[in-house]
């Protein structure tokens, strides 16, 4: 079949990479071009063959139906904008055009939640891989109405270090990761909050939400466990509300044992499992949620959503 040009800005980054790798192998797309200024000339090796990496001042944008920016928040936004008006559509990784973060009208491509409004988009953001997983627990509780009102909602969730991206940083070293587990941005300040607060009003949740992640010393992966106090009157099958939101998605998996990131590594899949707390004076769930952050929770709902937004099978070249 014709494989539609698609160019990748920010090719270096593990998300830009992962996008790439997922191209390669995508039996609809070819990558036009894969940018990174300070490994331009450098070849990135693909399962296809090797690709060279060029400038991005140098990309031929307007040769690419869509492309995909896994360029550094912050940056994204002026790039988003310099290729929609060369033309192609445009999937920003970025938090730049999120909910909550100062842009209004742009279809939050939260697959899941928002399938309709990203068919044929010409530009879509794309969600954060904390949001991802919590979002995706949490919305057929708020859109059902089985939180307790004014509830608040503890989100406790570990990501590999992979999500903390490919910078040099002294924390991230292997010595300080290794055999090694830890809480960061403590305090309910994690960047990731505004996107998730945004959604869930846009859902009609009353609800705060006490998020803290955590790192594990594992390439990738995140799980998310998900205290929720619920209505006195919750249904007696505890998992009908994601049953029936979720029925044919095909990338979620509900299932009753507890998620592992084994069961998500590489995969572009959530998966969810929920119980109920024992002991409280409050009826409460524990909601789980694994998902890959590179897969899922970046390159592979990017190409989820360009695959809609291009006119595609949705589930095209991604693996579940």
């Amino acid at each position: 079949m014709h494989r539609i040009p698609v160019g990748v800005l920010g090719a270096s980054g593990y998300a830009g990479r992962e996008l790439c790798t997922l191209i390669a192998d995508h039996p609809g797309l070819e990558l036009a071009f894969a940018t990174a200024n300070e490994r331009r000339g450098e070849a990135l090796e693909l399962p296809s063959g090797p690709v060279t990496l060029v400038a991005t001042e140098e990309a031929p944008v307007a040769g690419a139906e869509l492309v995909f920016s896994a360029l550094p928040h912050g940056a994204s936004a002026e790039w988003v904008r310099r290729v929609r008006a060369a033309g192609p559509r445009v999937v920003d990784l970025s938090s730049d055009l999120r909910p909550g973060h100062g842009a209004n009208g742009i279809p939050y491509g939260l697959t899941e939640l928002n399938r309709a409004n990203l068919r044929g988009a010409p530009l879509i953001a794309n969600p954060g891989c904390y949001p991802t997983a919590i979002l995706l627990a949490l919305a057929p509780l708020i859109r059902h109405e089985l939180i307790r009102p004014g509830a608040t909602i503890v989100a406790d969730a570990a990501s590999g270090v992979t999500g903390a991206g490919n910078s040099p940083r002294a924390e991230m070293l292997f010595g300080e990761v290794t055999e090694n587990f830890r809480a960061y941005a403590a305090g309910n300040e994690h960047r990731h909050l505004p996107e998730m607060r945004a959604t869930i009003a846009a859902l009609g949740g009353d609800l705060d939400l006490l998020f803290t992640p955590h790192l594990l010393p594992v390439a990738r992966g995140i799980l998310a466990t998900i205290t929720v106090p619920v209505v006195d009157d919750f249904p007696a099958d505890l998992q009908a509300p994601w049953a029936e939101d979720y029925a044919g998605e095909p990338f979620i998996v509900l299932g009753h044992d507890l998620p592992a990131l084994r069961d998500v590594t590489r995969r572009n899949v959530a998966r969810l499992a929920v119980r109920r707390a024992s002991g409280l004076r409050q009826p409460t769930l524990l909601v789980f949620a694994a998902i890959d952050n590179l897969v899922k929770g970046a390159a592979g709902q990017a190409i989820q959503n360009a695959n809609l937004a291009l006119g595609l099978p949705e589930p095209m070249g991604l693996p579940a």
